[in-house]
């Protein structure tokens, strides 16, 4: 099959079911580590200890859990789309090691800090840990639409591709954007002091992140020519520009109006937003602008196999999980200190 028919194959049905599981997964995972990781780059632009304090509690039931959703993302592209696993790997070889070794640091300083190690250290290590996360997946988001350079079915390009302005730029953004959701969580949960002082930083990041954003556009006007062609063939992603504004408009309305629950809650919007905006530049594309969802898809008894296992049973399990833990803790945190 050469490229062009390989672009014009459709995905079969179980194809297009694991597809949507893992762009859900990822939008979950976005949203939910998202907020978590912001609170920990937030932790970093106070020496309050009262506050900090505060932000460890806000988030301390639903941090771990949230990761569980990157989790799913992995497992699900190793086993679904092993094609997009071997060539992603290779081409995002740094980010990928500097993702983990900031999870790994932000945990473990997450939990030694609470056992009353040196708190500076800690302290340190996880607003460090968490601004790395942040900076490397917006990089990647960057990277992909400028391409990945394939041939052969294999990545051609060298360990440093993904280093350049406009993945600089998403990175940016998206550590703006998670400070965002992160002073969002903060308003939401918190009934103290906290909660203004989360209010007086939610306006900059909204607009650190936006004016982010805006650069990031220019630079792919100039530079993706593919992501231009697919959006001037497809008007109506337009539509979901327009979402982005609204949801930026209702962020800066709560802020002002100082009502708790609505700069969250349109954070998740714009996020939304962003992310139909990158599906209908990629799609029918895994890895732009070679490898689609019909080519990259395993065998489909391989794929129904996963489905009556991971499909059936493990997934919604991760799911009743997040919507469990978050309903227990719902509302205002009585926050006693970590």
């Amino acid at each position: 099959m050469n490229p062009a028919e390989m672009t014009q194959a459709a995905p079969s049905l179980l194809a297009l079911f694991w597809a949507g599981v893992i762009a859900f997964s990822i939008f979950v995972y976005v949203v939910l580590d998202g907020f978590d990781l912001g609170v920990g780059m937030l932790f970093g632009t106070t020496r309050d200890r009262d506050l900090r304090d505060e932000m460890m509690g806000a988030i301390s039931p639903f941090w771990d859990g949230n990761e569980t959703w990157l989790v799913v993302v992995g497992a699900s592209l190793f086993a679904a789309f092993p094609a997009v696993y071997a060539i992603f790997l290779p081409a995002f070889y740094l980010p990928v090691l500097l993702l983990l070794i900031g999870l790994i640091f932000r945990g473990v300083a997450f939990e030694f800090r609470g056992r009353g190690g040196p708190s500076s250290i800690w302290s340190t290590g996880f607003w460090l840990g968490s601004g790395v996360v942040a900076f490397v997946q917006g990089a990647a988001v960057g990277a992909m639409i400028l391409g990945v350079d394939v041939r052969n079915g294999q990545f051609a390009g060298g360990p440093f591709d993904w280093l350049r302005p406009l993945p600089v730029l998403t990175g940016i953004g998206l550590m703006f954007g998670y400070g965002l959701l992160g002073a969002g969580w903060l308003i939401l949960k918190s009934p103290t002091r906290l909660r203004d002082w989360a209010y007086q930083r939610a306006p900059f990041l909204a607009i650190g992140m936006a004016v982010s954003l805006l650069l990031a556009s220019l630079l792919t006007a100039i530079q993706a020519h593919g992501v231009m062609t697919r959006l001037v063939e497809r008007p109506w992603a337009a539509g979901f520009f327009v979402v982005g504004l609204i949801a930026l408009g209702g962020v800066l309305r709560g802020i002002a109006r100082r009502r708790d629950a609505q700069p969250f809650a349109f954070t998740i919007l714009f996020f939304l937003a962003a992310f139909g905006f990158l599906a209908a530049a990629f799609w029918p594309y895994m890895i732009p602008y070679s490898v689609t969802v019909a080519s990259a898809a395993a065998p489909d008894k391989s794929l129904s196999f996963l489905f009556w296992g991971a499909g059936v049973v493990a997934l919604p399990v991760v799911l009743i999980y997040s919507v469990v833990i978050h309903a227990v803790f719902r509302g205002k945190l009585q926050i006693s200190g970590h």
